[in-house]
């Protein structure tokens, strides 16, 4: 029976090093992808971990090993190996990255042509199968290897986005964590006419001050303080791989990323007039509300980068969010991005004249929400047919797309339990009434804290 390999996820490979994850895996996982894929070329890049370069080296000797071409990027963010991928009209990309999992961890994306996702149900089991059996014969010539500099075509493509003549000389903090995203707000910097106030900017795989990641509120504070002190317009802050990107107003209040998502869904139907836009299931009424009133539609999606971007192919959406800061849009290949959403909330601010807080502020009113709250349960199932049980006689609808979804005249909520841990996870929204949302979160978090 073959050892098993642990890092394998849902969507990705994210694990420990060396123990879950180390060259001589990252070399068998490369093997892996080749047979499975077939991609004949693959684009491979590294975000900034210490790690990142030596699994990298070991992957990309899988993939030659098994007679695959292989475009490295160097360092780069996850949505660069996206538009890579695409723009190079290769066969799949693969970023080495673990996001914002601790400094210890390492792990892989995988994208086949096209920059379509791969995942669980899509080739990423079979990949794991063929390397936890690791029984590879050598193709009968090694791969190619070639260093390719995509950068250039990225920012263009990410300016492209927006009316640069349009743009007003705002104040931005911008906060990369010391993750990847400083080299590409550099790499912007000479186009636009922002100045930006720059916070832990430099790429430091030892993670100085914390991990990049801006869910954690301890991680907010500099930022926000500093948006405040400079008398920013705003600030912006990105997790290590910079896929996803979070807002601070002028007086440094963390935006909720469900308010993200109407506010960019409403700049592209604004530009694209009758048009589709995606969401998730688990805050949905501000979004739906928006693209009605600009004359789109919503179409709501399963959780998931992968459930996201395959809904968006097969209705032609020209955009889809999550509330958890996942943006995607049709032009970057149905592919989400962190650069691409400040850029357009910087182009909204511009042309409007209102700060991000006025922007917000009338549907956060409109639509209050709990936010996201997670409670670790023993059986999250039970715990969720409970619920059902107790709160289904009255409801208008009744969905289990993601977990359970109820709605009465003026709130609903979504109850749905995490695939990798013993958790539980709440969002809870009203028509206008704060007070309602409130009560009902707390109704809710009685019986789940009971459980």
């Amino acid at each position: 029976m073959p050892e098993p390999i642990r890092c394998f996820k849902s969507y990705d490979v994210r694990g420990r090093i060396p123990d879950e994850l180390n060259e001589d895996i990252a070399k068998r996982i490369g093997q892996g992808y080749a047979e499975v894929i077939e991609p004949g070329t693959v684009v491979v890049g590294h975000d900034i971990r210490l790690t990142s370069e030596s699994i990298k080296a070991a992957l990309i000797d899988g993939l030659r090993d098994q007679g695959v071409d292989v475009f490295d990027i160097g360092q780069c963010g996850t949505e660069e190996i996206y538009f890579a991928t695409s723009h190079l009209k290769v066969g799949g990309g693969i970023c080495v990255t673990a996001s914002h999992n601790p400094k210890d961890y390492n792990g892989m994306k995988f994208v086949r042509a096209e920059s379509r996702p791969i995942s669980g149900d899509s080739g990423l089991k079979e990949i794991q199968g063929k390397a936890e059996a690791n029984d590879f014969s050598p193709a009968a010539s090694l791969g190619g290897y070639e260093a390719v500099d995509t950068s250039e075509a990225y920012k263009e493509h990410l300016l492209s986005y927006v009316d640069i003549d349009s743009l007003k000389p705002l104040k931005i903090v911008c906060t990369a964590g010391n993750g990847g995203a400083g080299r590409v707000v550099d790499l912007l910097e000479p186009h636009l006419p922002f100045e930006f106030i720059k916070l832990h900017h430099e790429a430091d795989g030892n993670f100085p001050n914390g991990v990049p990641n801006p869910m954690l509120e301890e991680n907010r504070v500099a930022s926000a303080a500093l948006v405040r002190e400079t008398g920013a317009d705003m600030g912006v802050a990105w997790d290590g791989d910079f896929d996803r990107c979070f807002f601070y107003d002028q007086e440094g209040n963390f935006i909720e990323g469900y308010y993200v998502v109407g506010l960019l869904a409403s700049a592209f139907l604004a530009k694209s007039g009758d048009q589709i836009v995606v969401h998730d299931p688990r805050l949905t009424w501000n979004t739906i509300d928006v693209a009605k009133t600009a004359g789109g539609s919503a179409e709501q999606s399963k959780t998931g980068h992968a459930f996201i971007k395959e809904t968006m192919r097969r209705v032609d959406a020209v955009y889809g969010g999550e509330m958890s800061a996942h943006h995607y849009f049709r032009d970057f290949a149905y592919c989400d991005s962190g650069m691409i959403p400040w850029l357009l909330v910087a182009e909204i601010m511009s042309n409007t004249g209102k700060t991000l807080a006025s922007l917000v502020e009338e549907r956060t009113k409109a639509f209050p929400c709990s936010g996201e709250i997670n409670r670790t349960v023993s059986d999250a199932q039970a715990l969720i047919a409970k619920v059902e049980a107790l709160y289904a006689d009255g409801a208008n609808t009744i969905e289990h797309m993601d977990g359970l979804s109820l709605s009465y005249d003026d709130w609903r909520f979504n109850l749905r339990m995490s695939n990798t841990e013993p958790v539980v996870r709440l969002n809870v929204e009203s028509r206008g009434d704060e007070t309602l949302m409130a009560e009902k979160t707390q109704e809710l978090l009685a019986i789940i804290d009971a459980a």
